[in-house]
């Protein structure tokens, strides 16, 4: 059985490493590469991977909403995140959106074929230091509610879009929504997180893995 591979990084250094890394071993095949969230959707309805390595931060719709939108999706494609952050924030909420795999970018050379056999098998895999941390979420989860929940798939995304600094034409031409659609959607964020204006907007997004400054 050849394993077909998707790649999504916007850092094509990171793709084309990966890619040759990959194509290196019997058995797996890299089928196509995507550089942002919207895109890997795309390519993974069109390509049907068996498994997507996903980075977590990318333009316009980041990995952990692709990662959402692909396991509700298309529920037999295997995800594994791929991250310079090891945050329990990102971790936590990589999981929850479906993914089976977490893997730091420092150790993915060593870590990502490893990965790819163990999410196919129907098991998860972690980089040490992020095992640690999903150890340490099991035995101490904290309580209350987490404030990201709070928003719909859709209000993530706005949000993303308006940290990443787009205008709200911008945005309304990127989801094929009206700009006074955007602006609703802009208050209802404002008001369900109580922000007051775009830098703290930004510092929430940023604080919950919602884009990044990489």
């Amino acid at each position: 059985m050849n394993l077909k591979i998707l790649i999504a990084d916007d850092h094509q250094m990171v793709s084309d490493g990966l890619a040759a890394l990959i194509d290196a071993q019997s058995g797996m095949s890299v089928i196509g590469c995507a550089t942002n969230g919207v895109d890997a959707l795309a390519k993974a309805k069109q390509l049907r991977p068996d498994v997507v390595v996903m980075d977590v931060s990318m333009p316009e719709m980041n990995g952990i909403e692709a990662t959402q939108e692909i396991h509700n999706r298309l529920p037999t494609i295997r995800i594994i995140m791929l991250s310079m952050h090891s945050s329990p924030e990102y971790i936590h909420r990589a999981l929850q959106a479906g993914a089976m795999g977490y893997i730091l970018k420092r150790s993915a050379g060593k870590e990502v074929v490893k990965a790819i056999e163990q999410v196919t098998a129907g098991k998860h895999f972690f980089s040490e230091a992020v095992a640690e941390i999903v150890v340490e979420q099991s035995l101490h989860r904290p309580a209350g509610v987490d404030a990201v929940s709070l928003l719909s798939a859709r209000e993530r995304q706005v949000l993303q879009l308006l940290a990443e600094s787009h205008s709200i034409v911008r945005i309304a031409e990127l989801l094929s929504l009206s700009p006074k659609t955007i602006e609703t959607y802009r208050a209802r964020i404002y008001e369900k997180l109580a922000l007051r204006d775009l830098p703290q907007l930004v510092r929430f997004a940023l604080k919950h893995g919602l884009t990044s400054l990489d």
